[in-house]
């Protein structure tokens, strides 16, 4: 790699040494090329533009001044994404910038809407730009490679600049993300979950409703029902598969937040979105009533739908193992131990075990907490309150957690004596 060629001084050197007719041709080669990088950046697809930007590249690195051109070309695609990109992107949540005292006039439909046209228009803008870094790479490949006496050079390299490029991209977006933004992601997932669920539920329960069912739907309903049902099997569905329209929508978004540089704040919005969900479920199954067991339903729900969501998710970001650590509470003590309940041919992805299995615990952690929260009334209930002792007995067996039981158990018992004390008085 040549030194000079890379350095302000190096340049300076160069240009110093040369006649007045090569100064020249220097200068207005350089003119030429910021008019013809202008111009493409500007959205011009002239290809007399694109024939004078590769010569004018092709001219400067001729005088040793690759750097100029390369330096000059990312500062312009700089300042470009953030007037035509950034900028923009950012304009379309303004309205969102008291999202959270306006909670009971959030409209998700409309969350959808301003997203996906956001990074419709952001993406494009990017992929234009990503367009004309390309026409760069090649302008000094194409010279590099005609030199036979020079190394390969990696400041000249595609890798190399669209790495620079996605910095530029990242850190611009970042430095201005407005601190609502997070909220308006886990709105987005939050909205398209929900109507995920509707859809299963809506489609479970027709089938339920159906007197003419053979006996391998009937076989379906009791898997379900216990929470036996296949981790493969649901995923083997078509209405559930990669293809799903819903879920190729969310896929489209996360690749495309993925793509500014948002992997980590999307995972975070789907990650609390589920967890969300599978809270209310569980609310919404377990409610006051002691007389029956809820926990395999809780479990089944969760094989049908978040899971089923995640395999699809995955499947379509091309990801093997993806999930993230945001079950509350301590890890499961099932984490390090292989998944039972697997009946299909081929195993699942250790990404999607680890999430059922963090989905459940969680799970576990919220039925128990409801339950407990309840000791008195089961206790009162006994013995017919028996399913969610159950229950109880069988989350108490994975979280670990004894002790919330004990203190409330204490409490509960403390409750009778203080109210016939009041009594008494």
């Amino acid at each position: 790699m040549e030194a000079s060629t890379y350095s302000p001084v190096g340049n300076i050197g160069t240009l110093m040494s040369l006649n007045d007719d090569t100064l020249q041709e220097i200068l207005q080669s350089y003119d030429d090329f910021c008019a013809a990088a202008k111009s493409l950046l500007n959205g011009s697809r002239d290809l007399s533009f694109e024939h004078d930007f590769f010569s004018h590249v092709q001219t400067l690195c001729k005088h040793g001044l690759r750097s100029l051109a390369r330096d000059y070309f990312l500062r312009s695609l700089e300042e470009t994404f953030e007037k035509n990109g950034a900028s923009r992107f950012w304009r379309h949540f303004e309205n969102y910038s008291k999202i959270e005292e306006d909670l009971y006039k959030i409209d998700e439909d409309e969350i959808q809407t301003v997203l996906c046209n956001a990074l419709e228009e952001i993406c494009l803008e990017k992929e234009n730009q990503e367009k004309c870094l390309l026409m760069l790479v090649h302008a000094l490949q194409s010279y590099v490679d005609n030199l036979s006496n020079e190394k390969p050079n990696f400041d000249v390299g595609k890798d190399y600049l669209f790495s620079k490029y996605q910095l530029v991209v990242s850190s611009m977006l970042m430095a201005n993300l407005p601190p609502h933004f997070p909220k308006v992601l886990h709105f987005y997932f939050k909205g398209r979950l929900e109507e995920l669920n509707i859809v299963i539920d809506g489609e479970w329960n027709e089938e339920n409703e159906r007197p003419d069912r053979d006996k391998m739907h009937l076989d379906e309903k009791s898997k379900y029902r216990t929470g036996e049902m296949d981790i493969d099997e649901c995923y083997s569905q078509d209405k559930f598969s990669e293809n799903n329209k819903l879920v190729k929508n969310i896929g489209k978004v996360v690749c495309d937040l993925r793509n500014l540089g948002f992997t980590s704040m999307t995972e975070d919005a789907y990650a609390s979105a589920i967890f969300m969900l599978l809270k209310a479920k569980v609310h919404d199954l377990a409610g006051d009533d002691y007389r029956s067991s809820v926990l395999d339903s809780i479990k089944g729900w969760i094989q049908v739908v978040p899971l089923q969501f995640l395999n699809a998710l995955l499947a379509y970001l091309g990801d093997s193992i993806s999930f993230v650590q945001h079950s509350p509470g301590t890890e499961s003590p099932l984490a390090s131990q292989p998944s039972s309940g697997y009946f299909g041919t081929s195993t699942p992805s250790s990404g999607l075990i680890r999430w059922k299995l963090r989905l459940e615990y969680f799970a576990y952690e919220t039925l128990q907490d409801l339950r407990i929260a309840k000791l008195f009334e089961i206790i009162v209930d006994y013995p017919d309150s028996s399913p969610a002792i159950e229950d109880l007995k069988q989350c108490l067996k994975y979280t670990g957690q004894h002790s919330k039981l004990v203190e409330s158990f204490l409490s509960a018992l403390r409750y009778p004596l203080t109210y016939c004390g009041c009594l008494n008085q």
